[in-house]
């Protein structure tokens, strides 16, 4: 499964949000700094997802906001 991903760094809550497309809005704690919010939005997404973080691979947008997110179910 593909999901489009917008991320959110530096925020106060860590949530994420469902948008009407099926692309979510990921609010980190995390800043865009080494590489830690992307890992914090790997492992929020394997909660979300009930899957470990070794199925989820960032396919796109390593170092953007948008990002094409692939889980493997």
């Amino acid at each position: 499964m593909q999901k489009k991903v917008k991320v959110k760094p530096n925020s106060k809550l860590q949530k994420i949000e469902e948008q009407t497309d099926g692309s979510l809005t990921v609010h980190l704690k995390s800043p865009p700094v080494d590489s830690k919010a992307n890992e914090e939005l790997l492992k929020i997404l394997a909660e979300k997802f009930d899957v470990p973080k070794s199925h989820i691979r960032i396919k796109s947008g390593l170092s953007s906001r948008q990002k094409l997110i692939e889980i493997d179910t």
